[in-house]
């Protein structure tokens, strides 16, 4: 099943609509304020009730994973007190960037409503083609992405340690 289409609680077509107007309309205030892109977010909880809005506060916050996604995601765990928003929607102005469809899927979010295509970012300057084209190209773009063996050692360390301790998995 499709992350972005999978099944939620059933919603009116009003309702959702409202929804989505309601992260328009937050995206709309902060982008005339300065504050970043047109994007705009809100999560509701199980039960439908609107848990988080936000917008894109890229410029504001000097910050370039302050997407409205990412976010409402923060809001919304802050205010329920938990990473884990299974049984959560998310309502966004435009199709998920990669970074925060990471954040979606680590956040346990299963339904994604979304306005825009990736497309229709991309026809007004934004950039995420370079990050899909990275990904599907297979990551291997040493500009970007270096491994260097000499840390490997190291690191594992670390990574043993935080599993002898049975650290919180997540």
């Amino acid at each position: 099943m499709n992350l972005l289409e999978s099944e939620a609680k059933p919603m009116s077509n009003e309702a959702s609509l409202e929804l989505m107007r309601i992260a328009i309309e937050k995206a709309r205030t902060t982008m005339n304020q300065d504050f970043g892109g047109p994007f705009g977010a809100l999560i509701i909880d199980r039960a439908g009730e609107i848990v988080a809005v936000a917008s894109n506060s890229v410029l504001k916050d000097h910050d370039p994973t302050a997407h409205a996604e990412i976010n409402a995601i923060r809001q919304a765990s802050q205010k329920l007190k938990t990473h884990d928003l299974s049984g959560c929607t998310l309502y966004t102005t435009a199709y998920p960037c990669p970074m925060c469809l990471g954040a979606i899927i680590w956040s346990n979010i299963k339904k994604v409503i979304y306005g825009c295509e990736k497309e229709d970012a991309d026809k007004i300057g934004f950039r995420d083609d370079f990050i899909y084209d990275f990904i599907s190209g297979g990551m291997h773009d040493v500009s970007v992405l270096e491994l260097t063996k000499k840390y490997r050692k190291e690191c594992l360390a670390l990574f043993d340690e935080y599993q002898k301790k049975q650290k919180q998995l997540y």
